[in-house]
């Protein structure tokens, strides 16, 4: 079983992202923007990492693509796709990546979404929520592309059962 831990919108939290890492402590992790820290800070140590809006830090890119297991991921924060209108901008820039995962922040809202042969992730945030009290991170989980289980975890790692989701691709 393949394991993803996908964080966002953390706006310089550093213990918490500690805490989430030594509970996992998985091979891959994400963090799709707006840390508010340093790229090479030791709380990112081991994630792939993007910058956001509220990143100052030059040396993040934009978007990052990874293929994990035949599933290829595109990450981004979302803001220079306008993720807040809609997803079609940033679906058409994960298909030209060939990716089928998107994983993106900005709108601090916990959900995943499958549309067409897409599915999009957002893990909500570990500092400022919207439209849910619980601050959240995502796991995705795989065996093979035909099934896929994304879940939410607060930030003291009790799962959301109301936002898991299940998607095959």
């Amino acid at each position: 079983m393949t394991k993803v831990l996908i964080l966002s919108d953390s706006h310089g939290l550093r213990d918490e992202i500690i805490e989430i890492k030594e509970r996992h402590q998985f091979k891959y992790m994400i963090h799709c923007g707006d840390s508010e820290l340093d790229m090479d800070t030791m709380e990112l140590d081991g994630f792939l990492k993007v910058g956001g809006n509220t990143d100052h830090d030059a040396r993040f890119p934009e978007e990052q693509i990874l293929t994990i297991n035949g599933l290829t991921f595109f990450v981004t924060h979302g803001h220079l796709h306008d993720v807040k209108a809609n997803l079609m901008t940033v679906g058409y820039r994960a298909e030209e990546a060939g990716a089928q995962v998107i994983c993106f922040g900005h709108t601090h809202i916990a959900g995943a979404e499958q549309i067409g042969k897409q599915l999009f992730i957002n893990p909500g945030s570990i500092r400022l929520p919207r439209n849910r009290i619980e601050k959240t991170y995502a796991i995705m989980e795989f065996d093979s592309i035909d099934e896929i289980t994304v879940t939410f975890h607060t930030v003291d790692g009790e799962v959301v059962d109301e936002l898991t989701y299940h998607a095959s691709l």
